[in-house]
This record gives C-alpha cells, structure tokens and sequence, in this order.
C-alpha cells in the first residue's frame, strides 16, 4: 500500500454527465462517461478544487426532477 504523502501524481479533475466529480491520474485514459473540467495537480490540490466546487453532491437527474415548476 502506497502512503499517501509519497503520491506525486499529478490528477485531473473530472465530472460525469450527474455532475459528479473525482479525480484520475493525468498519465491515464479518462473512463468513459467522465470529461476534464480544466483542473490538474497534485492530488491535494484537485481534492480542494473539488471541495470548493461540488457544493451540492444530489446527482443532476435528481435535482432536475425535484426542481420547482416556474
């Protein structure tokens, strides 16, 4: 098992069509069904980016469905 503080990866932030995000390690193919949001770095940075950004973690199917009627 790796330690975490000897992780010099660099990440990219990525987001599913739920508007979930994760991180990937940047050297990798991104998975299927996830896109770049424009957010690379050293795994702590890209977990704060997702902190700042990922305010709500309801799927986007479901805020849709529960969303009021205008």
């Amino acid at each position: 098992m790796t330690n975490q503080a000897e992780d010099t990866f660099e990440y990219t932030v990525v987001m599913n069509h739920e508007e979930q995000y994760s991180i990937w390690p940047s050297f990798k193919p991104l998975p299927l069904g996830w896109n770049a949001v424009g957010k690379t770095g050293p795994k702590s940075d890209c977990l704060e980016y997702i902190k700042e950004v990922w305010t709500d973690m309801t799927p986007a199917s479901l805020r849709r469905r529960t969303a009021p009627v205008q």
